[in-house]
């Protein structure tokens, strides 16, 4: 086993830490660790991938991950990085997100034998008698001390309300009682939680006079300054019925290449040493890079032979095999009524969300980035109809490797 800190800083996962010296000291020995994940919504997303991570990696250096469900906190939601308030859901809401989530992290982590531990926050935080908790635990929390956390200081203007204002103690309380029952000496999670996360270090020493520790990641965002996960589609999703396999491939294959290097150290196992093998080629070896980033975090969130699926189907799109075997490509159905005597480019491109608006369709066609079965498009007034099905498909292209296949149903 070797310590799993050394790999955290190596990769670049650390952002800041309770007590470096002491933390790596204590990681030479199995330990349990935690992270929360969110239930507001029936799946994660990439922008979670940096957290599930640290902890695949912790799992493979010997050590006990807690993933925690937080369907308790989530019935009063997090402000950490919020500008407003998040809508209230449901138990049953909550409970129904909880366990997708709970599949999505079977796939990164090893839940047999107690290898690792999932639990849902809503266990202990339910049954808490209000009053009881105001005493035991509100008393140790400082209101000054808490409007300072960025957190909370950055949505004083917009308006925090008092049921977000119990996050803190919420989380606080998670650590403190995951360190009593479950030996739970480290939490982790993303910069924002800090706050949080120093708020159950200190409530853990006034209740058991125990030491435990923090750690935070950095916040990515792409090279262009954009939110990591986000797509002219929307959120990237770990779930393959919100985001194909394919469509997860082709994201980390779009990856700016001045984000290649880091990506590949943030989000597969390959060893240091192999990334910066695979970037010694100039360009090439960028490109090179991209396709292992690419297979990598595909075979990592959905197995091999869905990242084998999805190498194939780029292979053969990029090889221009224009109405070939198009498994895996996303899908836009249309009945051939609808395509009638044809729709215009432009518009079709809108439609099937290639493009967001039909002027930047209108400006990809000008550019020369439209392509219609690998010819490219040079009028708006381009009419696709079904001259151009083959094999009941009209295989879309826009810039060079965002591709759509638009499937033509019989009536």
């Amino acid at each position: 086993m070797g310590n799993v800190y050394d790999i955290f800083k190596e990769r670049g996962f650390v952002e800041q830490v309770t007590d470096e010296a002491l933390l790596r000291e204590l990681l030479d020995r199995p330990v349990s660790c935690y992270i929360g994940f969110d239930p507001t919504a029936k799946s994660l997303h990439v922008g979670s991938l940096l957290p599930i991570m640290s902890l695949a990696h912790m799992q493979r250096e010997g050590h006990r991950p807690i993933a925690v469900v937080g369907g308790g906190t989530a019935l009063v939601g997090d402000p950490s990085g919020k500008d407003e308030a998040r809508p209230v859901m449901t138990r049953e809401e909550i409970d129904a997100n909880a366990e997708g989530i709970k599949g999505q992290l079977s796939r990164f982590l090893d839940f047999t034998g107690g290898k690792a531990l999932m639990v849902n926050n809503a266990d202990w935080l339910s049954p808490l008698n209000y009053i009881e908790f105001l005493r035991d635990i509100g008393r140790h929390f400082s209101v000054n001390r808490m409007l300072a956390a960025e957190s909370y200081r950055q949505r004083l203007e917009s308006g925090l309300s008092f049921l977000e204002f119990n996050y803190m103690l919420l989380q606080a309380y998670d650590f403190w009682y995951l360190s009593k029952h479950y030996d739970c000496i480290l939490q982790m999670g993303g910069n924002d939680q800090w706050g949080n996360i120093l708020a159950g270090v200190d409530l853990t020493r006034r209740l058991e006079g125990k030491v435990i520790h923090g750690l935070t990641f950095p916040l990515i965002t792409t090279a262009d300054g954009r939110k990591m996960g986000k797509t002219h589609r929307g959120a990237v999703w770990l779930d393959p019925e919100l985001t194909s396999p394919y469509e997860y491939y082709q994201y980390w294959i779009n990856t700016d290449d001045r984000d290649t290097k880091r990506f590949l150290c943030y989000f597969t196992f390959l060893p240091i040493n192999e990334v910066e093998d695979l970037l010694q080629s100039g360009d090439q070896g960028v490109q090179r890079a991209k396709e292992v980033l690419a297979y990598e975090t595909t075979k990592i969130c959905h197995g091999h032979d869905e990242a084998d699926r999805a190498r194939r189907a780029a292979g053969r799109l990029f090889g221009e095999k224009a109405g070939g075997d198009l498994e895996g490509v996303p899908t836009y159905s249309i009945s051939r009524e609808e395509l009638g005597d044809g729709i215009e480019a432009y518009i079709l491109f809108q439609n099937t969300a290639l493009c967001k608006t039909r002027s930047q369709a209108r400006r990809l066609i000008s550019q020369g980035g439209a392509y219609v079965n690998g010819e490219r498009i040079t009028s708006f007034e381009r009419k696709i109809g079904a001259d151009l099905i083959r094999n009941n498909s009209i295989l879309l292209r826009a810039g060079k490797k965002k591709y759509l296949r638009v499937q033509v149903q019989e009536a």
